[in-house]
């Protein structure tokens, strides 16, 4: 149901939000199992005794997500906590099947940190307050059962690193933004695909609104599990006007768990929360404290990647990019390697850098793509940009062999000799469709000999047309001029 409440009212408010985001690791195994985390199997085939929580089974910790928090710590310049401590966080859901997670409450691997964003062309930096170790609960299925819910539990035990904002977002475009930042550092570090259709990635927002000026926080609503960017704007944007309706109707905001339903764009309450936390976490009485070694956390630096920030810069360093089209560019870690490899081919940054986010991006928009799918491989469209380069070819002419390219995947030299579209350069060739023009447009020529210059385009544009395009509009242009001051 949608809520309307007057502008004006709305600029006397402000909104405080902290996000909760759940990265799912990349490790062929599971958090405290040798269970694969292989996404698509069939229900229920990959939880072991361990992830189902059996009498006498005890949790063996994966020494490769110690290696992946300590990276994303490094990377956000965060305290390495040692030792760091696993706690059980108890609560009753058919998905779960011990009847609680392995997390962590006190020592968490990950303390502090903060990343810079851009929101309305300003530069903010968010405040991190933790980023902590559990293991994923399974997933219930409701679609298939008609009045009762499947379970499965395939995806039970599964490492997730748990990133916990300060409450310093004021706004669900900030919110994205951090969101997408987050993101890319994750995906740059290689420790999650980020995909969030698939629950690699998930985000539980907490949301409360004030008078603008008052310093105490009011009363805060957690939106639990959104999957999408555009989901997680819509669903704040709900909320937040859905708490100011209730105050000036003089009603109580209560500390509810929050559910996104995104067929209706609404907000609605899941269920109540007597206190911030209530799981009566207690120590994990099956896992030791874990003594993150000085050796073992310079061994991990050795191996951090060049990450986003550091990339932009080299990109406008190097590259001499705008700063635009630098931060369009690393803001997807496969579209930056993707420019790269064309850039190692045709050594013009600029022009291959306008072809990826102009061509490339409308045609993987267009059929939602990623880089990692394009049609058109980078060697190819390299090849394509050095026959504009060579005057091979137009750049109008190019757009017409990107299409093909993109339908068939075909080589463009491939192409352009197939379909005959090289560019003509003849001198002599161009004279002669010069000449006919002006025989052609006797009364045009007049004019323009007279002073309209606007028919000098006109000109250029019939050359054009005649040779279908393939005529070199530089050499188009030469000539024509020559031809006038005789």
């Amino acid at each position: 149901m949608a809520i309307t409440i007057e502008k004006n009212l709305l600029k006397e408010w402000e909104s405080v939000i902290g996000l909760e985001i759940h990265v799912q690791l990349n490790t062929k195994s599971k958090l405290f199992s040798g269970a694969s985390t292989n996404f698509g199997a069939e229900p229920n085939t990959q939880a072991c005794n361990i992830d189902l929580g059996l009498p006498g089974v005890l949790p063996v910790l994966n020494k490769e997500v110690l290696k992946m928090a300590v990276k994303f710590g490094l990377a956000i310049n965060a305290s390495i906590n040692s030792p760091t401590n696993f706690a059980r966080k108890n609560y009753f859901y058919p998905d779960l099947p011990k009847g609680y997670q392995i997390s962590q409450l006190d020592s968490p691997i990950v303390e502090g940190g903060s990343v810079d964003i851009i929101s309305k062309e300003e530069s903010k930096n968010i405040r991190i307050t933790r980023a902590h170790l559990e293991e994923d609960a399974g997933k219930s299925l409701h679609e298939d059962y008609e009045g009762m819910t499947g379970v499965d539990l395939n995806r039970a035990g599964t490492p997730l690193l748990e990133i916990v904002s300060e409450p310093d977002i004021r706004s669900a475009e900030e919110a994205v933004s951090y969101l997408k930042k987050i993101h890319s550092i994750v995906r740059y570090l290689d420790i999650s695909d980020g995909n969030m259709s698939e629950g690699s990635m998930r985000c539980d927002a907490n949301v409360s609104v004030r008078k603008k000026g008052d310093t105490n926080l009011g009363t805060r609503t957690e939106i639990k599990n959104v999957n999408s960017f555009r989901f997680v704007e819509k669903a704040i944007n709900y909320e937040i006007k859905r708490q100011i309706g209730l105050i000036l109707n003089g009603q109580e905001i209560k500390q509810d768990t929050i559910l996104y339903d995104s067929s209706k764009d609404e907000t609605r309450p899941m269920r109540s929360k007597e206190f911030a936390n209530d799981y009566r976490y207690f120590p994990e009485p099956d896992l030791l404290p874990v003594i993150i070694e000085n050796s073992f956390i310079d061994k991990v630096k050795t191996e951090m990647p060049e990450l986003l920030e550091d990339k932009r810069i080299r990109f406008i360093n190097v590259f001499e990019l705008s700063d635009y089209d630098a931060d369009v560019l690393v803001a997807n870690r496969d579209i930056a390697n993707y420019f790269e490899n064309v850039v190692e081919i045709t050594k013009e940054p600029k022009l291959s850098a306008n072809w990826i986010m102009g061509d490339l991006s409308a045609f993987l928009n267009k059929e939602n793509l990623e880089i990692n799918e394009s049609k058109v491989s980078f060697e190819n469209l390299a090849n394509l940009i050095l026959r504009i380069l060579d005057s091979t070819i137009s750049g109008k002419i190019a757009k017409e062999i990107f299409e093909i390219m993109w339908e068939s995947g075909n080589d463009p030299n491939m192409i352009i000799e197939e379909k005959g579209l090289k560019q003509v350069t003849d001198s002599s060739e161009i004279e002669q469709l010069v000449d006919k023009a002006f025989m052609e447009n006797p009364q045009q020529l007049a004019d323009l000999k007279s002073g309209k210059d606007k028919l000098f385009g006109f000109f250029v544009g019939q050359i054009m047309k005649v040779s279908k395009g393939k005529a070199s509009p530089v050499q188009v242009n030469k000539i024509l001029k020559e031809k006038l001051e005789k």
